[in-house]
């Protein structure tokens, strides 16, 4: 099976941050990215909030995020904000989408509900796995439940089943923008994955394939950390007869220790530097000279940039925050 990449103009993309947290460096780079791709060829952004992830939403984060990305000069043509004819733009209001698509995939069974905890799949791998999160799900719950209702009756209240998919022998395989041709097989390389851990199906795998159909996104530009994750959000494409977008991953910025960036690398938040009284301009110009767009110390903002352009400039690399990294004049 390949990716259909039925895309459909008008040119669409959108900016998706979660509020787990504050937006940092390597959050907006990928964000300017998304949005100088879009708006170099006058296309239609959406800005839509993935708060799905329910136990790691930190208060106050959606409304920082918006803040700090219109403070880097980034806008969008619809969203929580603004409205748009396909509003609600925040995901935890759009659960009866995902249950009506959730339920189209039971009435197919091609989904079912498992009870395997982290534990559980970690203790059955057999080998070392390059799957979701590095472990292998073989499939131990397929067809141990005739129903959801029955699998939670398995589990302590506390704790809810997850919903997986069915994955099958096809392959599939879709041109990256950015690092070219890719193929997988899901259940050699994942087995059958969790979509959603939820009775109605709200998650992140299940929602961003329901979603950016139902918005019309003919292009997600992301951090190649989901590279792999797109074969399995193919396969949910077909079995729900939706478009496949064109998908474009780019490296990401990680700490001197090669991770991606987090607390122990210092702080990276913009909303930081905002505080420090460093001007936007000089934080974009940086960005664009990890991309390759700008020359070190050139400051700029996002306009600035469209001129400038290209996907083929930035390096195929992650890019290593500097340890000497010094922004306050």
């Amino acid at each position: 099976m390949s990716g259909a990449n039925q895309t459909p103009n008008p040119l669409c993309g959108r900016l998706a941050p979660s509020p787990t947290g504050a937006l940092h460096l390597g959050n907006a780079r990928t964000f300017l990215i998304t949005w100088l791709s879009i708006r170099s060829r006058n296309g239609k952004l959406i800005y839509r909030l993935e708060d799905l992830d329910h136990p790691k939403v930190k208060a106050g984060a959606a409304e920082e995020a918006m803040q700090d990305l219109k403070w880097l000069g980034l806008d969008w043509d619809e969203g929580p904000d603004i409205g748009g004819p396909l509003k609600p733009y925040v995901q935890s209001a759009r659960i009866p989408a995902y249950r009506a698509a959730l339920d189209r995939l039971i009435a197919s069974g091609q989904v079912y509900a498992c009870i395997c905890s982290r534990r559980d799949v970690e203790t059955a791998q057999s080998a070392p796995q390059d799957g979701e999160d590095g472990l292998y799900y073989p499939g131990t719950c397929r067809d141990r439940f005739k129903d959801y209702q029955q699998a939670q009756a398995a589990l302590s209240p506390d704790r809810l089943p997850a919903w997986r998919f069915a994955a099958g022998s096809e392959s599939t395989s879709f041109a990256d923008g950015f690092h070219g041709a890719q193929t997988s097989v899901a259940k050699e390389d994942v087995g059958d994955f969790a979509i959603a851990r939820h009775p109605d199906g709200a998650g992140y795998m299940l929602g961003v394939v329901v979603d950016d159909a139902a918005m019309g996104v003919t292009e997600i530009l992301r951090g190649d950390d989901l590279l792999a994750t797109t074969h399995r959000q193919i396969l949910l494409q077909s079995a729900l007869g939706l478009p496949t977008p064109e998908y474009i991953h780019v490296p990401l910025v990680v700490g001197p220790d090669g991770r991606r960036l987090a607390k122990r690398h210092g702080d990276t938040r913009i909303a930081e530097f905002r505080d420090q009284g460093i001007s936007p301009s000089r934080i974009v110009g940086l960005l664009a000279s990890w991309c390759g767009w700008a020359s070190p110390g050139e400051e700029l903002m996002p306009s600035d940039l469209i001129q400038r352009f290209s996907l083929d400039a930035i390096p195929h690399h992650p890019i290593v925050l500097p340890e000497d990294l010094h922004l306050v004049s």
